[in-house]
This record gives C-alpha cells, sequence and structure tokens, in this order.
C-alpha cells in the first residue's frame, strides 16, 4: 500500500486495515530507497524495485511517477515495458540493487507468482521483467490458492497523490514536515493521529515543487485502499501469512510507514498445496509439525537488521517473503526477516498511536536538526569568545567560567539523555529540544561539582567524561534507545543505521572514555602502574564494545579508538609517541576490526550484522564501491559549514587562547598541565582518535566537531580552575635599562 501511514487508520473508515492492527504483528516500516534528485522521500516505482530487489533500488526520473502497466499475454502472463532501462539504471546507482530476485528465487524453486496491479508487477518480476500471472484487480483474479507468492497492489494513495498533479502552482504556504503535537480521537470518530498537516494543500521543500494531498482526499484514498485490502483478504485462503506494507511515501516529505504481520511466521514446506498473499503479502499453508505453531502473534515486529522494537525495514520485507517460503535469504538482499518481537498495547488504537508517534518524532527531528545545529555552533563560539576575554581581563569572572564550561562539557552527552523526554510532542519542539537538553546538561554537572572531587582540578571534568562514557556504553548494550531519533543520532525515516554507535555518538563516546582515563590516571598517580592496569582495562573494554556486532557494531569507531586510547597509554606512561609506533597503533586497530568483521562474517547471513555484510561485499567484489561511497560521503561533510566552523574555532581557542600565557602569567593550558600531566595524554589521545574517525568515517567533520565538543569546554573547566589558584599578579613591563656609567643599586 504505497504511502500507507499508521496516522491514517481508523476503526470506521479502515475496517480491514484496523482489524489487522489488533490482531497481528506491527511495526514502523523504513521504507528508504534511492531518492529522485532532489527529493527527499522514496516514489512508489522505487518502493516497488526494493522489494523485488531486497535492495534500495532507483526509480527512473526527476519525479514520482506512476507505475507502467504491464504488456499481458493471453495466457495471462505479462511484461514490464521499460524493464532492461530498469535494470540499467540500478547498475548506475550506488546500490547496484538486482531488480527481479525475489520473483526468479521464488519461481527457480518451484513456485507461481501472481501480481494484482502495476506496482506489484515491478515486485513480483523475475530478472527477465516477466510475471507468471497478472491481473489489474482481485476481481480478475478470485481464486489466489494455485500460487505461491501473490504480490497485491491496493494504491488508491499513491494515485489520488498522482491525479492530483504533483507539480506546485505556487499558492499554496507552509511546509512539509513541520508538524505538531499528535492527538487521539475517539473510537469511531476523527483519525488516531495527526501530524499537523493544514487543512489545504502543502508545497514541500524549497524548490521541489511537489504537492501533498489535502487531508479530506487524503483520507477518501485511504478508505478506498482499505475497501481493496478487504476485498483481497475476503480471497486469502486460510492458514496464510498476509504481509502488509506501505512501501513507499506519497508527498513531499518521507515518513515512517505501516507494516503488519499475520499467520505462519516459520518456514513454510516448499511442498505445502498452495500459498497466497496480499498488499505485498506473501503466504504459505504451514505443513503439520512444529513449524505449525509458529506464527505472526499479536505485538511487536522486529528484524535483527535494525535490533529496535516496532521498526523493520523493506528491504526486510523481501527477505521475510523468502524465509516464510522456506527459501533462505538470497545472495544480494541486505534485509532480514521479521520477527515476532516484545508485547505490544492491548488495543488498535494504542497501537496505531504509538506508531504514529514515532513517525511524528522523525518529522520533528528533521525540523529541528538543522536549526539546532546552528543554535549549538553560535553558542560554542559565543562562549570561546566570552571565554577568552574572561582568560586575558577578568579574573573574577573564572568560577563562573569553569561552571558553564562544563554544562557545555555536558551538552553533547546530554543531547542523546534528552531522548528520555517525549520532547518532540509539545507544541513547540525546538523551545522543547533546547531545555531538555540544557536541563540534562545542568544535572550532568551538577554531578561533577557534587562530591568531593569537585575541588579537584580534573573532577568536574572526570565526572562529566564519566557520564559521557557510561552512558553511552549501557545504551549500546541495552539497545541504542537513546541515539534513535536523537539530533545527533540516527533516523529511522533516513533508514542509515539502526543500532550500535553512529558516528556523532562514537565521538562522544570515544572523547569521554579518553578524559575519564585521564582522571583515573591522575587519581591514581602515586600507583602508576595500578594507574596503567586500569585505564588499559577499561579502554579496551570500550573498544571492544564499539566494535563488537552485538553492542556497537562500529567499523570505522575501533581503529580511531584504538589509535586513541593507545596515543593516551604511551603518553602518560612516558612512551614516545613515534610515527613507527603510531603505524603499529593503526595496523593494530584495523586487524582488530577486521578480526570482528570476520567472525560476524562467519555467522548465519541473517545474524550479520554491517560489519560482517562489508566482508561479504569484498568477498563478491563490492568492498571497491562500498569504500569509494563511504570516501566521498566523507570529503561531501566539508561542506558543512557549521560544523566545520565549530572544529575550527574549538581548535583555534585551544591552541591560541588556552594554550598562549595569559596577562597573568603562564598560560592556562601550561599551568594544569603541571598540576595535572595526565590531562595532557588525554587531550592528544581524544584529538588523535577525533582525526583518525575524520579520516574513516563517512560522517567526516562531524566526528571532530563533536568530540572537540566535550574536550575543549572540559578543558577550559581544568584550566580555569588552575588559573584560578595562582596568584594574581599580573605580568608588569620590564623596567629600562639605566643610561651608561650610571652606578648600580645596593644591594637589599
Amino acid at each position: 500500500m504505497p504511502g500507507l501511514q499508521w496516522d491514517d487508520l481508523d476503526p470506521v473508515r479502515t475496517p480491514a486495515l484496523w482489524r489487522l492492527a489488533g490482531t497481528g504483528a506491527t511495526a514502523s516500516l523504513s521504507t528508504r530507497a534511492v531518492p529522485p534528485e532532489g527529493l527527499p522521500v522514496t516514489c512508489p516505482i522505487a518502493g516497488w524495485l526494493t522489494l523485488s530487489a531486497g535492495q534500495r533500488a532507483a526509480a527512473p526520473g526527476s519525479a514520482c511517477a506512476a507505475p507502467p502497466a504491464p504488456a499481458v499475454a493471453a495466457d495471462g502472463s505479462a511484461t514490464i515495458p521499460g524493464w532492461a532501462e530498469l535494470v540499467s539504471l540500478q547498475r548506475s546507482s550506488p546500490f547496484q540493487a538486482t531488480v527481479g530476485l525475489l520473483g526468479r528465487t521464488v519461481t527457480a524453486a518451484g513456485g507461481t507468482v501472481a501480481a494484482i496491479g502495476p506496482g506489484a508487477a515491478l515486485a513480483a518480476a523475475d530478472q527477465s521483467g516477466k510475471v507468471g500471472k497478472y491481473a489489474a484487480s482481485v476481481a480478475e483474479l478470485p481464486d489466489l490458492t494455485p500460487y505461491t507468492l501473490v504480490v497485491a497492489e491496493a494504491g488508491q494513495i499513491d494515485q489520488a497523490w498522482t491525479a492530483s498533479g504533483q507539480e506546485s502552482t505556487g499558492t499554496a504556504t507552509g511546509t512539509a514536515g513541520a508538524p505538531t503535537a499528535g492527538s487521539t480521537g475517539q473510537d469511531g470518530a476523527g483519525p488516531i493521529a495527526t501530524t499537523g498537516a493544514p487543512a489545504d494543500a502543502r508545497t514541500g521543500p524549497a524548490g521541489s515543487g511537489v504537492r501533498d494531498l489535502s487531508p479530506e482526499a487524503r483520507r477518501a484514498a485511504v478508505a478506498a485502499a482499505d475497501r481493496t485490502v478487504g476485498e483481497i483478504l475476503a480471497h486469502v485462503p486460510a492458514g496464510s501469512t498476509v504481509l502488509v506494507a506501505g512501501l513507499s511515501d506519497s508527498g513531499s516529505a518521507a515518513h515512517l510507514h505501516i507494516a503488519v504481520a499475520t499467520g505462519p511466521s516459520g518456514a513454510a514446506a516448499t511442498t505445502a498445496a498452495t500459498t497466497t498473499a496480499t498488499t505485498p503479502a506473501t503466504s504459505a499453508r504451514p505443513e503439520t509439525g512444529d513449524d505449525a505453531a509458529e506464527a505472526y502473534r499479536k505485538g511487536w515486529l522486529t528484524a535483527t537488521s535494525t535490533r529496535q522494537e516496532a521498526l523493520v525495514t523493506l528491504t526486510d520485507l523481501t527477505a521475510t517473503v523468502t524465509h516464510v517460503l522456506g527459501l533462505g535469504t538470497p545472495d544480494g538482499v541486505v534485509g532480514r526477516a521479521w520477527q515476532n518481537g516484545g508485547e505490544g498495547p492491548a488495543s488498535a488504537r494504542e497501537t496505531a498511536a504509538r506508531l504514529a508517534d514515532a513517525d511524528l518524532a522523525s518529522q520533528v527531528l528533521r525540523q529541528v536538526r538543522e536549526p539546532f545545529f546552528i543554535v549549538l555552533v553560535t553558542a560554542q563560539v559565543l562562549f570561546y569568545v566570552l571565554a577568552s576575554i574572561v582568560i586575558r581581563r577578568a579574573r573574577r569572572m573564572l568560577g563562573v567560567t569553569r561552571v558553564v564550561a562544563t554544562i557545555s562539557g555536558a551538552v553533547p552527552v546530554s543531547v542523546f539523555l534528552a531522548q528520555l523526554v517525549p520532547w518532540w510532542g509539545f507544541a513547540h519542539p525546538m523551545p522543547a529540544l533546547l531545555a531538555t537538553i540544557l536541563g540534562m546538561a545542568v544535572v550532568v554537572a551538577a554531578a561533577g561539582f557534587a562530591g568531593p572531587w569537585r575541588s579537584h582540578v580534573l573532577g568536574p571534568l572526570t565526572a562529566v567524561a564519566g557520564v559521557s562514557s557510561a552512558a553511552l556504553l549501557l545504551d549500546v548494550v541495552t539497545g541504542s534507545r537513546l541515539q534513535v531519533n536523537a539530533v545527533a543520532g540516527y533516523e529511522p525515516v533516513t533508514g542509515g543505521r539502526f543500532y550500535g554507535f553512529g558516528n556523532m555518538a562514537f565521538a562522544v563516546y570515544s572523547t569521554g572514555t579518553i578524559l575519564l582515563l585521564a582522571g583515573v590516571a591522575h587519581a591514581l598517580r602515586r600507583r602508576p602502574r595500578l594507574a596503567a592496569l586500569v585505564c588499559l582495562a577499561y579502554g579496551l573494554v570500550a573498544v571492544v564494545a564499539d566494535g563488537w556486532p552485538a553492542w556497537g557494531a562500529d567499523f570505522g569507531g575501533v581503529p580511531s579508538f584504538v589509535v586513541g586510547v593507545a596515543v593516551f597509554l604511551l603518553m602518560v606512561t612516558g612512551r614516545r609517541v613515534s610515527v613507527v609506533r603510531l603505524g603499529l597503533v593503526g595496523l593494530a586497530g584495523v586487524a582488530l576490526v577486521a578480526l570482528i568483521a570476520v567472525a560476524d562474517w562467519l555467522r548465519p547471513p541473517d545474524r550479520r550484522t554491517h560489519l560482517g555484510g562489508f566482508v561479504q561485499q569484498v568477498v563478491s567484489g563490492e568492498g571497491g564501491s562500498v569504500i569509494g561511497r563511504k570516501l566521498g560521503a566523507m570529503l561531501h561533510t566539508l561542506g558543512n559549514l557549521p560544523l566545520t566552523l565549530l572544529s575550527l574555532v574549538a581548535l583555534a581557542f585551544l591552541f591560541l587562547v588556552l594554550y598562549r600565557p595569559s596577562r597573568w602569567g603562564a598560560s592556562a593550558l601550561s599551568l594544569v598541565y603541571e598540576r595535572a600531566p595526565e590531562l595532557r595524554a588525554g587531550l592528544f589521545g581524544a584529538l588523535a582518535a577525533a582525526l583518525v574517525g575524520f579520516l574513516i568515517n563517512d560522517s567526516g567533520i562531524a566526528i571532530p566537531a563533536m568530540a572537540l565538543t566535550v574536550a575543549v569546554p572540559l578543558t577550559l573547566a581544568a584550566s580555569v580552575r588552575a588559573l584560578r589558584d595562582e596568584p594574581a599578579t599580573p605580568t608588569m613591563p620590564a623596567r629600562p635599562s639605566a643610561p651608561a656609567g650610571t652606578p648600580a643599586p645596593p644591594a637589599p
């Protein structure tokens, strides 16, 4: 059902879908494919082709068009017009999707495939572009029992959008993706939730020229699509598996969509008499025995591709079809089969409301992310300017500066802790987000001043760095929920990553960990061997957690983290950091992540993470294109002016302000190095990890930007403490030399 969202459901207007939502396993569906240039959406054709390939696929053209009508032969089979061009298009796209893979896999195993609707034909076609049986509507194919797989289309939402004309006249106002809080209706009246769409049509992002359906037109289209679903379900044989997917967008903004599964979830016998499917779906008559008891139950859906409760992806749908049919996951399919997750809400109403809220969070995130980073960069730059004045001229303000610097250093981890509060549901989400992050930062900073360590030069730094390290470590061990829809985390709609350490979270985690080690080493300075052992032990745990497939699953983070921890340990133990040693450390980091990736690759394909997936891509000869794509993405990040500016200003402040002598004598950084030389090792280790991370990760400049946002304010807090403890004796100009022949004054 292209375009179907959870806030479309209603007990009166969509009774068929409402019953499915109340009895089946449910989730949000991330439908990211290859968007047309200039549009941040998945077009219906791309969605159908992604289902066909099990990999992100592209649609032709620069706008979303209607699927082509198949050419039907006398025997009921059909051929997709322009199929060769679609195949060629995928070869030139970044993901090299093999369209026709799903249809070929089923037919090669002796199964039969049917399609209902032109979009469904794209998904059901084999690699030659042929569909075994095609019908324009379910009325033309009333008996579904002869078919192993039926892919059916209830496409009224997409059809209404196309018929209304996507090109904006320029008279509509407002912006897509600027939602307000969802609202819950009453049984039998009104929608379950709303994303704040105004009553009239809206234009899409600036320059996109895309118009959204009006609420009235959308409700009518959804009701018509539900009637089609009811017609299809009436023909589905008993014991079938039904999978429902809103597999694309139908508007100017990308959304999370609907995913429902009912019926047997295990591998049904391929010798079963008949199987059937719907919307797009697959079903199989279960064989007797253990598989017969295996079924999608009421509750949440999940998949190992996301590891998130109630969140699956479009590429997972392809793997689910083959899994239910007992065919395994074909090579080239990147998704994982849908599985039963945890217990869901008791009612369909609460299920729809919860999943509509997940989409709302993604829409609000798109609205606030760019303004947030502008605010962050502006606030950081202004703070550095004011701190420069304080260090040079206003000694009486050093105490306030230390407190503000500690709060500033707590902001990055608070970006993730803010996800503990549903800030996106407030009427004004941007102020709510800023207030939540600031409140969390104040709480974290308060921990830095709450205990006896507050009087120590590295006390607050160690406490805040410890929270930054421990909170994110605990998060990845328990499912990475703090990173979902965080402004510095990953966004399910985009679908780039769903679990483990995202690159910005890694930057906060690695920097916090290394600065924490510096604080621990300083606390144990009288027992240097114990300090080295403790730092080595926690450093290894932190690195392994970053790369371990079940936790951080961070391919590029491990080598950079290893380099950063090694630089710290070498410096804190008094050893020289040479080019040779750095090279050996870098090779050790690469060997470690390669070992983890190969171990992941040796697991069954449906249990691998993207680490094992990359090994498979290397084996298949696709590694070069993946590396090239990530390198291009890294270089592209240098065009992110706010984060690039933040990195440059932070480095300039560190070396041109803190490192230079003030009017009070020695430099603030030199003073804190004298009192706590371990900080120098920690700072250089954190900067080394950030630099390597910048070079080998596709997030590029974002990694040093976030790392410096942790390291520089906390270093400033320690520096002004050291400066404050120094005697207030401004440096005086030297006396002029006495004229020649003047007798020297008597010695005192």
